[in-house]
């Protein structure tokens, strides 16, 4: 448990690598005037109908590099605002309601952008939605799913069961779904309490944090090929365009591990602030970007020196990062601030903060997943 300056804000690291954060006099979330979902309580903490995320006022300046509107979207995990939110990259606008969660995590679309897969962390289940008409429904994995990813074929989602428990007897696995079925078809052991996953760009291999270092499966057979020891609490997790080297967040360590895919050995640390929480790199892997949860920043890393080249001040307490398809921004969700802080790669700079709206607690939105995908074929 860390303080925090005179405010004295404490970071948890639950069992599962979940994150928690205690603040003085935090309200229930905002009323959107829409009923809640079973079991929970309606919030009241605001007039009925008034929005509770949606884009700022501001619209910020546009990156040096955009796609045309409608090119691809945006899916924000918004935890605490119960729902998956859909928003066009271009123009930064909310693309429908979104999609109905109960504290989902993770978020990750099938390559043509028609179907989503939300890890829904508040219950045993996976959720498959059209990205078009939002319909959804649940597919039973385990207890708490922390993340899901899609292959880059479209054919397979894996999702990280954490179970909510480190020690013997908690969750060891990831649930493999056909996506053409929308079954789970079997299931990985992997290490305790497994928390990110991500395919390689070829489809070969995919990659696991979890309690105790990094699990490699064979995309192929569904079966472990190797384990990575890793005392450094690793969480976020990010493979280079080749294959060849994977960069793993340490928050307990403080640094950035930078692991041989093939045969499991470090090639270099990296010091990355105060909890590093997630990375993601560009297109062409020349960078890295690393969430720095309790420096409320982001650090740019040199994949090739291994160094930081600079921070970039983000919101509070950012525990997502997700680099766009075209290399032009890095989009940061901000924990503690409920926002999103857009960053243009080419000056280094935010050009845009997507927020809570009026009448809202920010905290509420928690958006600690992001995923890019194409626009679905009929949008």
């Amino acid at each position: 448990m860390r303080t925090r300056s005179s405010r004295r804000w404490c970071l948890l690291l639950g069992a599962a690598g979940a994150v928690g954060l205690l603040a003085p006099a935090v309200s229930a979330p905002a009323d959107t005037g829409a009923p809640s979902p079973a079991g929970r309580p309606t919030p009241v903490n605001s007039a009925p109908g008034a929005p509770k995320w949606a884009p700022g006022s501001q619209p910020g300046q546009r990156s040096a590099a955009r796609l045309a509107p409608g090119d691809y979207r945006a899916y924000v995990a918004l935890a605490g605002d119960y729902r998956v939110a859909a928003i066009d990259v271009a123009t930064r606008a909310f693309v429908g309601k979104g999609i109905a969660t109960d504290a989902a995590q993770g978020v990750a679309v099938t390559p043509d952008g028609g179907k989503l897969y939300i890890a829904n962390t508040g219950q045993y289940e996976v959720i498959v939605a059209d990205a078009v008409t939002g319909a959804a429904r649940p597919v039973h994995v385990g207890p708490y799913p922390r993340d899901v990813a899609v292959s880059p074929d479209g054919r397979k989602a894996y999702a990280t069961v954490t179970g909510g428990d480190t020690g013997r007897g908690g969750s060891d696995v990831v649930a493999v779904i056909d996506t053409e079925t929308d079954q789970v078809v079997r299931d990985i052991h992997v290490g305790t309490a497994p928390r990110q996953v991500v395919f390689s760009r070829d489809g070969r291999r995919a990659y696991v944090t979890h309690d105790g270092g990094v699990t490699v499966i064979d995309a192929a057979k569904d079966e472990v090929v190797r384990s990575i020891r890793d005392s450094g609490g690793p969480q976020g997790i990010a493979v280079d365009p080749a294959g060849r080297r994977l960069y793993v967040a340490e928050p307990i360590a403080g640094r950035v591990s930078v692991i041989d895919a093939a045969t499991g050995k470090v090639r270099g640390r990296i010091p990355a602030g105060d909890r590093p929480w997630a990375v993601d790199l560009t297109p062409d892997g020349s960078r890295a970007y690393v969430a720095e949860m309790n420096s409320n920043a982001v650090a740019v890393v040199d994949t090739v020196t291994r160094r930081v080249k600079g921070t970039i001040a983000v919101g509070k307490l950012p525990e997502s990062v997700a680099v766009t398809p075209d290399g032009s921004e890095v989009w940061v969700g901000n924990g503690f601030s409920g926002s999103v802080s857009v960053i243009d790669v080419a000056s280094g700079g935010v050009v845009a903060t997507i927020v809570g709206g009026v009448g809202t607690k920010p905290i509420n939105a928690a958006p600690v997943g992001i995923a890019f995908g194409n626009a679905p074929p009929a949008a």
